[in-house]
């Protein structure tokens, strides 16, 4: 199995942090500073939490009333969500005649393959697999082929753990994993990997999960499974934190602070134990078929700057990441220098880059690697330019385009010198596995050409402009 990890959400209700009210004697239905959610989101909020808005309408005190009373913004996930009312829509400059007809239907395509339509199909496909009958039962709801699932009261008896391979999804028996309701469909249902495969064994339970009789422990507060991909890995951990955006340590653990204030907990935590889970959601998984921001098949000469755009304001906002420019009459380049054996830049120090943080960086320069998974945290402005694909032509152009920001690179072969042919362990001859030299000329060309860009971009100039006043 890979690693199970049940993850408890730092929010119930999300609301952008503010001052509280200065009356001391006004008591608020809400603790407006205790939670957070970048400003320009707050009008997205109130249309999937009516409760929030109607306890801020109610109060007088309450700094978000006008936001909060437009309930017809909506980010287009939404059922009745019109398009003038949604966050965005995705651009296609020209109709790949493999996939439209049409820019319309271009943009449509795009909108459901990597954008807010990806999360409207997920959520079209839910469907009740056990019923609750009566309150306060348990309940499991789940899309086709159990890749994304809601539960209620959810029993987990960790007492006989049979832990084998890591993805071996069959530790858990009938009768381990359940709750009280009535079985509408699942048995017998047997899909291809990946999917939640070990909720294959969830078992019509006599008893009740509530119960404190049944569990040795109870988590009362929201929950959320998730399988990772490679913590190792930023590219590939990315994965998790972009389908946690939807709704353990590594080297990427400061991230989880973005999404709660609680431990990571790995399910092995609780073995020996019966646990149960008042309300649970078991995330889309980071490397399904036709996943989100990996294995995303997309529609070409199209782009977006809407669902990625809005993660990367989401996680910058609650880390606390402030954006320190543009800087007038400097253009802030950073060159990402790996560690690893392979795809070093062998000449690196000629080309003398200004550090920054990622957030703060105008231009971002790498060659092929997970590091350049950092641009998703690029302004919008911003370019990235990978040194060289390694003749993996689509990844990170694929999540440039995702983000909604310009992508560059190398154009010239014969410029571009390889160390050797390249030698991976199994596989022979790799240009993954081999180190690189650049001519620096053209080098050069291309930053220039990059920073014209930048120089030009309508978003760089009028923050210039509101500096300087």
């Amino acid at each position: 199995m890979l690693q199970l990890v049940a993850l408890v959400m730092v929010c119930i209700y999300a609301v952008v942090a503010a001052e509280e009210a200065e009356n001391t004697n006004h008591k608020p239905p809400l603790h407006y500073s205790s939670l957070a959610l970048p400003r320009h989101h707050i009008s997205y909020f109130p249309r999937n939490n009516k409760r929030v808005a109607r306890l801020c309408g109610e109060d007088p005190l309450c700094p978000f009333k006008d936001a909060l009373l437009d309930v017809s913004a909506c980010w287009g996930y939404e059922k009745n969500c019109a398009p003038e009312n949604c966050f965005g829509y995705p651009v296609c400059t020209r109709v790949d005649s493999g996939w439209a007809s049409s820019l319309e239907a271009a943009q449509e395509l795009f909108w459901k393959q990597a954008d807010f339509g990806y999360v409207r199909e997920h959520l079209s496909e839910m469907k009740t697999l056990c019923k609750a009958t009566n309150p306060g039962d348990s309940s499991l709801k789940c899309t086709r082929h159990t890749r994304f699932c809601r539960a209620t009261n959810l029993y987990l008896d960790l007492r006989n753990p049979r832990r084998g391979h890591e993805r071996s999804e069959d530790f858990l028996r009938e009768g381990e994993i359940g709750g009280l309701c009535w079985m509408i469909t699942l048995k017998n249902a047997r899909f291809p990997l990946p999917r939640y495969g070990e909720l294959q064994t969830y078992t019509e339970l006599d008893l009740k999960p509530t119960d404190e009789e049944h569990c040795d422990i109870i988590f009362e507060k929201p929950t959320v499974f998730m399988k990772l991909d490679a913590g190792v890995n930023m590219y590939h951990h990315f994965c998790d934190f972009v389908n946690l955006f939807y709704r353990y340590g590594d080297l990427f653990s400061e991230t989880w602070k973005a999404f709660s204030d609680y431990d990571i907990i790995h399910l092995k935590t609780f073995d020996t134990k019966r646990v149960c889970f008042k309300e649970v959601v078991f995330t889309l998984l980071p490397r399904m078929r036709y996943g989100l921001f990996y294995n995303t098949p997309m529609i070409s000469d199209c782009h977006s700057e809407l669902m990625f755009r809005a993660f990367s304001q989401y996680v910058l906002y609650r880390l606390n990441i402030p954006q320190d420019g543009p800087k007038e009459g400097r253009i802030r380049v950073m060159l990402l220098a790996r560690s690893t054996d392979y795809r070093k830049t062998l000449n690196q120090q000629e080309g003398r880059p200004v550090p920054a943080t990622t957030h703060n960086s105008d231009i971002f320069i790498g060659i092929h690697g997970a590091g350049l998974t950092h641009l998703l945290f690029l302004p919008d402005w911003a370019v990235i330019f990978e040194l060289y694909n390694c003749q993996d032509e689509s990844c990170y152009r694929d999540l440039a385009r995702l983000r909604g920001i310009r992508y560059a690179t190398w154009q010239k072969r014969d410029k571009v010198l390889p160390e050797d042919k390249g030698h991976h362990p199994t596989l022979g001859e790799h240009p993954k596995f081999t180190n690189y030299s650049f001519d620096v000329e053209e080098f050069v060309r291309l930053v220039l050409k990059a920073a014209d860009f930048v120089l030009n971009h309508p978003l760089w100039k009028p923050r210039l402009s509101r500096d300087e006043l």
